[in-house]
């Protein structure tokens, strides 16, 4: 993700800069495929008027091709630490992070969870924790010391994030490199920072109750569906702010990520969890500590346009057509071409544009230095073509 800056803006919306998040009910949601509600677990935003706990379960994007899905808004509430857990929590809790982001561009921040990996403070995460991250501090429980972080690299579709902590050394470290054969039936305990309370992780057990499972998340404002495959499923109750914390066996090793939690229906109680494997997780941040890029994982910084675009598959509306730009980020390299909302990218390094989504897929593997150059017609049906250099942006 590296053009655009904020939610796209549903056609027919007014032309504005992004606002923060919604504390209220009713925002967008996230279902599996046989209607169960499954929101992410780790996206806690705090408005800044009255810091009130709540969960919009996952980033609203706010680069290239952003698209904003979330759980309804709830209030956070305690886990309840398991009988006969605390000494697997307590043997796995000193490689646990607490990651806290500052989401500038919503005027918001956020709290997840983190894995460490190295001593020298690599930490694996879900990539819709840092989503839309200006900037980004993790506190490592093993220490009680919290350090500035940056993203090494991400996997937009795997859900999957590497932050480097920066000063950091000698941090316990947890294993993902050797998980064990995962069953139905299998007893599990889930770790995490929920509700953002940081300081000891918050424990809850359940077991393994499917294998294999697949979620889709879907924007009720856009209806723009995105799937995670090959999924644990266990009956663990994610709070806001798990996402990104480990799911682990009775024996303290690691099986899984933590990345949703679903309930049957919009304002129940998460009554279930869903962890991206801890090999496939594991793999993605060994292509992102290798610096090997493809088109899935990117590395580095974020590269910044600075344009939001309309969002596509509104529910009611056509399909868009064309990547109608309707806002544009003040000091931003399109605001210093000229750029205006009204104009109408065309094509991105000669290449014709005729979506969104066409934009983020040309302009997806950018870095901040980069030049690209951008053909737009305003308005008035005029032609423009300049050459910018991408900017700095959010995480993810």
């Amino acid at each position: 993700m590296s053009s655009i800056y904020g939610p796209p803006v549903p056609a027919g919306s007014a032309e504005e800069p992004p606002r923060p998040p919604s504390a209220g009910p009713g925002g967008p949601g996230r279902w599996r495929r046989d209607g169960e509600r499954a929101g992410r677990a780790g996206r806690l935003p705090h408005h800044r008027r009255g810091l009130v706990l709540t969960v919009a379960g996952v980033a609203l994007a706010v680069a290239a091709g952003g698209t904003a899905w979330g759980l309804h808004v709830t209030q956070a509430t305690p886990h309840k630490s398991a009988r006969g857990a605390s000494a697997i929590a307590a043997m796995v809790a000193p490689g646990v992070a607490d990651i806290v982001c500052t989401l500038g561009y919503q005027h918001a921040i956020s709290a997840g969870t983190g894995l460490v990996l190295t001593p020298s403070g690599e930490v694996l995460t879900n990539n819709h924790v840092v989503e839309g991250a200006t900037s980004i501090k993790v506190t490592d429980v093993g220490n009680g010391r919290t350090y500035p972080a940056s993203v090494a690299g991400y996997d937009l579709g795997g859900d999957v994030a590497v932050l480097h902590l920066r000063g950091a050394s000698g941090l316990r470290t947890l294993s993902v490199g050797s998980a064990p054969e995962v069953t139905v039936g299998e007893k599990v305990i889930a770790l995490g920072n929920a509700g953002g309370r940081g300081g000891t992780p918050a424990v809850v057990t359940g077991r393994v109750t499917g294998l294999g499972e697949s979620i889709t998340a879907t924007d009720q404002s856009s209806g723009t569906p995105e799937q995670l495959t090959g999924l644990i499923r266990a009956s663990a109750a994610l709070q806001p702010g798990d996402s990104g914390g480990p799911l682990v066996t009775t024996a303290g090793q690691v099986i899984g990520l933590d990345t949703a939690g679903s309930a049957v229906f919009q304002f129940q109680p998460v009554t279930e969890a869903f962890a991206i494997p801890v090999g496939r997780a594991a793999a993605i941040a060994a292509r992102i500590e290798g610096l090997r890029s493809s088109a899935a994982v990117h590395i580095g910084a974020t590269g910044f346009l600075g344009v939001q675009l309309r969002l596509e598959g509104v529910a009611g509306s056509t399909p868009a057509t064309e990547a109608a730009v309707t806002g544009i980020l003040a000091g931003s390299p399109a605001a210093r071409a000229g750029m205006t909302a009204g104009d109408v990218i065309v094509s991105v390094n000669g290449q014709p544009v005729s979506s969104p989504s066409s934009v983020q897929a040309l302009l997806g593997t950018r870095h901040p230095g980069d030049k690209v150059s951008i053909s737009w017609d305003d308005r008035a049906g005029h032609a423009h073509t300049a050459t910018l250099v991408l900017a700095t942006g959010p995480a993810g």
